[in-house]
């Protein structure tokens, strides 16, 4: 099984178009104001009608007013919703698309309880925990940790580059990684040979 790819934090269309170019599965698209990769719904639109067929536009969103996900989705063509807060299970699947729920490593709790809660969700994202961020940090954590029976695909993030996306795959075996900061010029620019050594990296752990 191929792992997929998901780039995410894009800010601009060439980066949108260059992780389509390099085999990416899905981009990601930050509506959390504070975030430094955070766009605005004129841009979000613009990136996700630029996308080739088959390469999933995902919004990402933190603790939410319903209103602000609807005012989204009436403008910008996304296929996918993420959720990275506290977000209750109603919430989350409430605007009749799929989506994918992100738990973070080390911030306590049962991993498997978290993911029988939301066991409407596509897939569950497991980030490392760091205090008052919500993804996008370039932190690790330990791969080990991480149960061997969630039920559900697992994403995996938190730290991975082209570097280690390779040991990341064969350590977890996941169903997707995710990468924001890892392949990055600066925040919210991304660099298209990152990317694409990224996506490499991850292709040659699938063989």
């Amino acid at each position: 099984m191929a792992t997929a790819v998901k780039i995410c934090g894009i800010t601009r269309v060439e980066d949108a178009l260059a992780a389509a170019a390099a085999g990416a599965h899905a981009i990601g698209l930050v509506f959390h104001a504070s975030s430094p990769r955070f766009v605005e719904i004129p841009r979000a639109r613009e990136i996700a009608e630029s996308l080739p067929p088959f390469v999933t536009a995902v919004g990402l969103f933190v603790d939410p007013e319903p209103e602000l996900v609807r005012a989204v989705l009436n403008e910008v063509p996304l296929q996918l919703l993420q959720f990275h807060g506290q977000e209750p299970p109603a919430l989350c699947g409430g605007f009749r698309l799929p989506y994918i729920k992100a738990a973070r490593m080390g911030q306590g709790g049962d991993l498997l309880q978290y993911a029988a809660l939301y066991q409407g969700a596509r897939g569950l994202l497991v980030d490392a925990f760091v205090e008052g961020v919500h993804g996008g940090t370039g932190q690790s954590f330990d791969w080990a940790e991480l149960p061997r029976n969630l039920p559900l695909p697992v994403v995996l993030a938190g730290g991975l580059t082209p570097d280690n996306v390779g040991d990341a795959i064969r350590a977890v075996r996941p169903w997707a990684v995710d990468v924001s900061s890892g392949v990055e010029r600066e925040k919210g620019v991304k660099d298209a040979d990152k990317i694409a050594a990224f996506i490499r990296g991850a292709r040659d752990a699938d063989v």
